[in-house]
């Protein structure tokens, strides 16, 4: 490729981040703020979650919370399924990422959740989804 096509697609892939954050704008409303109050109350762990992808993600999210102060750690989903969902306590936020909002090992673990009465963060692209 040459040094001008490399560079403007370079730019354009800036560009079109950059539209995409300031969008996000948009997204800020009470959700959000309940959100903020939720984690900022914790008085236990912050549990982060995901399948796949949202699991990468959910794994660097506890760690930078870990590493900034904050008391947090992944489970994934599955393992959570099976035991690791005792790791949770009442004074805990969870965090559960998932683009569709539809991960099966997520769903299946929401009625665990709400018998914790554990407050649940979503982060989803279909704000209508089950998650």
């Amino acid at each position: 490729m040459e040094f001008e096509k490399i560079c403007a697609l370079g730019r354009a892939v800036i560009e079109t981040e950059a539209e995409m954050i300031s969008r996000l704008t948009q997204r800020i409303d009470e959700n959000f703020f309940k959100a903020c109050q939720y984690l900022h109350d914790c008085e236990g762990k912050i549990i982060v979650m995901g399948v796949g992808k949202s699991g990468h993600i959910s794994k660097k999210i506890a760690a930078t919370l870990a590493s900034t102060g904050s008391p947090a750690f992944f489970i994934h989903p599955s393992e959570a399924k099976h035991g690791d969902m005792g790791m949770v306590s009442k004074k805990d936020v969870i965090i559960a990422l998932s683009n569709s909002g539809e991960s099966e090992e997520l769903i299946s673990i929401l009625p665990s959740i709400k018998h914790l009465n554990v407050p649940l963060i979503s982060l989803t692209g279909r704000p209508s989804s089950t998650l």
